[in-house]
């Protein structure tokens, strides 16, 4: 029998991210691939690579640098690279780096077996194509191997907002949504595997309309699934929060109290130059209505600060947005310009004042997770333990409010839900009792 294959990936970026790779590393053991998590045992290494953060390309670059020695010292390895950068710059990491023998965009993923093959024959593989066919649907169903009890399922992909500091529509293409029936086989083969809570992916995941009813009506199709006991969803724009979503936070027992809504900025002049097409106030009304449906929603953001353009009274429109809303936990970002993107060609706010912003609004929002983590103290949370923790007999999980938690309990209880007293709250974590 021919050994397997070994696969070694390394994934950037975001939750989508590593719903990709786990469909990669599927559509490569067609080939005979199996995973490893050490580069040096590998047969073919795949950096699968995100483009939203700054100076993303040149990290590819270096990171592909330090694999230089392993390529020669084993000439047969061959190297990969997949995902945004890929898409955004596939000709130039050719030309940069011609140890790299495939590079393929997020959209071509399910034809890395021929590529593979490809390179079988000698020949480089490029393939950074929007291709006509849907990739889920040239996929196989993924292999109902045992799981561990949370999963991230991809529902909708690309974006069509253009705001004007992103690159994403211009690597992961238009909006496209999976139809719902697809989502439904693939979430029940998730469950028949272990899982018991499922994130749903998108770029803009409210805008899915893969169902008659939206992003609201998928989730209702899903929580009818036995043994699905949790969903999340992520990443949303609150120009597409509409009511059946308000109300589905209210009324499903089975969505999860957390909700990441991005806003960027607390300045209407700002989020217009963002082309973010609301406002401020309207925001706010968007989370006053999910509260009413939802009183302990707990809330995460996006902010950018020093954005071109933006002034010290801007940037204190978007402490007070803060202040107003309260979150529980939230990223914060300096901008930086992303070639091709409208804001990238405007003048720029000085690097010492988006770093003085930086500070001052992480300051105010570390404050304020804080607060959300210490008002949980006394409470009962339900907890999926997912893994053992650091300390003997600790098991670690997630509450609904996707706070971290740790309490003493037996290993059988990972995978299970089990009610847990909150004693303590530490920066980025909870702990306490089984009760």
């Amino acid at each position: 029998m021919t050994a397997p294959k070994k696969l070694f990936i390394k994934t950037y970026g975001c939750q989508m991210n590593v719903y990709d790779s786990e469909r990669m590393a599927e559509a490569l053991a067609l080939r005979g691939y199996e995973q490893t998590g050490e580069a040096a045992e590998a047969d073919m290494i795949l950096l699968n690579t995100c483009h939203i953060r700054e100076k993303a390309a040149e990290k590819v670059y270096s990171e592909l640098g330090r694999l230089k020695p392993l390529k020669a010292e084993k000439p047969d390895l061959k190297i990969g690279v997949a995902g945004c950068v890929a898409q955004a710059e596939g000709e130039e990491i050719v030309r940069r780096q011609p140890m790299v023998d495939l590079v393929v965009g997020p959209q071509s993923y399910h034809r890395l077996p021929e590529m593979d093959a490809a390179l079988a024959e000698g020949h480089r593989a490029l393939d950074t194509e929007f291709p006509a066919e849907d990739k889920f649907d040239e996929l196989k169903r993924r292999p109902k191997a045992k799981r561990g009890p949370t999963a991230f399922l991809t529902v909708q992909e690309g974006c069509d907002k253009f705001c004007s500091f992103c690159v994403v529509p211009y690597t992961r293409g238009a909006e496209v949504s999976r139809p719902a029936e697809r989502i439904q086989a693939e979430a029940r083969d998730l469950v028949e595997a272990g899982v018991r809570e499922i994130t749903l992916l998108g770029q803009n995941v409210n805008a899915y309309h893969g169902h008659p009813g939206g992003l609201a009506g998928l989730i209702w199709a899903l929580a009818g699934i036995d043994g699905l006991d949790r969903i999340r969803f992520t990443t949303s724009h609150p120009n597409d929060m509409d009511d059946a979503l308000i109300a589905a936070h209210g009324d499903c027992g089975k969505l999860m109290p957390y909700l990441h809504l991005p806003v960027q900025a607390g300045s209407d002049r700002v989020l217009k130059a963002m082309n973010r097409k609301h406002t401020a106030e309207h925001y706010i009304r968007i989370i006053e209505r999910l509260r009413a449906a939802r009183p302990d929603l707990l809330l995460s953001s996006d902010f950018i600060v020093g954005f071109p353009g933006e002034t010290e009274a801007d940037f204190q429109a978007t402490l007070d947005l803060v202040r107003t809303v309260g979150f529980g936990q939230s990223y914060s970002f300096k901008y930086s310009p992303r070639p091709g993107t409208p804001a990238a060609e405007r003048d720029q706010v000085p690097e010492d004042e988006k770093a003085d912003r930086l500070a001052r609004l992480q300051a105010l929002l570390t404050e304020q997770q804080a607060a959300a983590q210490r008002a949980m103290v006394g409470r009962e949370v339900t907890v999926l333990f997912e893994k053992p923790g650091r300390m003997p007999g600790q098991i670690v999980g997630k509450s609904g409010h996707l706070h971290a938690v740790h309490a003493e309990g037996p290993a059988d209880l990972i995978g299970q839900i089990a009610p847990v007293r909150i004693r303590d709250a530490a920066p980025n974590s909870l702990s306490g009792a089984l009760i």
